[in-house]
């Protein structure tokens, strides 16, 4: 048997309003209003595929890290081209050097396509499957409003955990309803009539079709239909197609959060599992160049492990979210739109390869020193003690901090150094448990930051080198769930 263990995910803070958007371009694309209503995510300047991975991985395994064998990421927006990018998600996490990594792309099916290569591997090893997405869009097309920044993460292994798979049927067709050619920043799209008929419609319904025959179920058997397939009607359709119950259509997001590529079956599926009953029937559709259909039977197991995954979920990310307006700041966050940036700018941001490899755990884990006598706890970890009274040499233990609750001990905004979101925070927290350390803060409410302020530190994108196009990553002070 194969099935879910646990299960996380994460949606950036910025909800960009689409009325925003279809004003600043209703001058050019009057059309757009028809979908001028709700929100979509955003992601901040330092947020992308590989970061929001990261803290769906870690939203899904708490700080229970051990026993994983394989880390498969799914996105069909990764940073990199050519640099593992489920290699930095697990440095991030601060997983065994022995665990076997991997990117899978291609598709806006990759995410379920992950999916099941874990679940049938899972007799033998213990997967996380992450997927994100942070797709590009042309300004003023569907895609800028219907799009959506988020990433989920799913534990697999041996036995039933909190859903057991049940079946799955694949269809694998190169149906060309859209492509992006190696280079380009955005995709080609061919015309929606024949691409929800021929392809939502066949396709997705060959599939869904495939998994419930393979499962031995007729369609009024299915609880929840999860359909990672934007576009209004769609879900319904293929509902009523198979003989599922219209009300077991489950909401999309897509006028909360929008809908996130690869990564949004896995996110629907993540936030059903908040509220499904034992013994509920969840089927799940990818679809991308073919459709995935994935049928789970959710376990007993469900109720306990809700109560002891202290995750924020779906749910919680979502209460999270703020309203933003400024149509300019998502044009320049995600690159559109090129600010005269300044002197205070033009700095060198070329990596150092070799200081990054050797203190690779400081600074992509963040893990600190403990003194093994006098439990002082320091960051970064170094060869002398800094404890004023007894400042050992050679006694100190690695330390994690990056799941340690902090607090600001001070902070300053500074509207002298550069940053793409100015005023920049930054300041000292201090650690439960120990240890301080010198941090930049993000997402921050300047109202509500304050001395005592409590913090959780998350993966963000530290800077980006514009000769050569590496991306620096680090740890930020953010304000914890409930003081923002």
């Amino acid at each position: 048997m194969a099935g879910i263990l646990s299960f996380g995910a994460y949606v950036p803070r910025m909800r960009l309003q689409r009325s925003a958007i279809y004003e600043a371009n209703r001058w050019f694309a009057p059309g757009l209003k028809g979908l001028a209503r709700g929100a979509r995510a955003i992601a901040n300047w330092d947020e992308d595929s590989v970061t929001m991975a990261v803290e769906a991985a870690r939203d899904c395994l708490g700080e229970d890290r051990g026993g994983i064998d394989a880390v498969l990421f799914a996105s069909t927006s990764f940073p990199f081209a050519e640099r593992q990018n489920a290699g930095i998600v697990k440095e991030a996490l601060n997983l065994s050097d022995a665990v076997l990594t991997a990117d899978i792309g291609g598709s806006l099916k990759a995410g379920t396509g992950a999916l099941l290569q874990a679940l049938r591997g899972a007799g033998t090893q213990s997967t996380l499957v992450v997927s994100a997405d942070a797709r590009r869009a042309r300004p003023a097309s569907e895609d800028e409003l219907l799009n959506g920044d988020a990433a989920a993460a799913l534990l697999v292994g041996a036995g039933d955990g909190v859903a057991r798979l049940v079946a799955s049927h694949s269809v694998s067709i190169d149906f060309v309803d859209h492509f992006r050619a190696e280079g380009d920043e955005f995709d080609y799209g061919w015309e929606t009539r024949w691409v929800r008929d021929e392809g939502f419609a066949k396709l997705g319904g060959a599939a869904i079709a495939g998994a419930l025959e393979a499962a031995g179920l007729a369609g009024a058997g299915v609880t929840r239909l999860i359909v990672g397939i934007p576009g209004k009607g769609v879900a319904a359709g293929l509902a009523k197609q198979a003989g599922i119950a219209a009300s077991a259509v489950v909401d999309d997001l897509s006028g909360t959060l929008g809908s996130a590529g690869c990564a949004h079956p896995l996110l629907l599926l993540a936030h059903s599992l908040e509220t499904a009953a034992p013994g509920d029937i969840l089927l799940v559709v990818g679809y991308g160049h073919g459709a995935d259909a994935l049928v789970f039977e959710v376990t007993e197991d469900i109720v306990g492990a809700r109560r002891s995954i202290a995750s924020i979920g779906v749910s919680g990310w979502l209460a999270r979210g703020v309203e933003e307006t400024n149509y300019l700041k998502h044009l320049a966050f995600a690159g559109h739109l090129k600010l005269e940036l300044g002197k205070r700018a033009d700095f060198e941001q070329k990596p150092v390869l070799t200081a990054l490899y050797r203190n690779r755990k400081a600074v992509m884990a963040l893990i600190g020193g403990r003194c093994t006598v006098t439990g002082t706890v320091q960051f970064p970890k170094s060869a002398i003690g800094v404890n004023p009274n007894q400042p050992l040499i050679g006694t100190q233990e690695d330390y994690p901090l990056a799941d340690r609750a902090a607090s600001v001990v001070t902070f300053t905004s500074d509207s002298l150094t550069y940053t793409p979101d100015p005023p920049n925070y930054y300041g000292l927290i201090d650690f439960a448990g120990g240890g301080r350390m010198f941090a930049e803060f993000t997402d921050v409410d300047p109202d509500r930051l304050f001395v005592g302020a409590p913090m959780r530190m998350m993966f963000r994108v530290k800077a980006r080198d514009e000769r050569s196009g590496f991306i620096k990553y680090f740890w930020k002070a953010v304000p914890a769930a409930g003081s923002d």
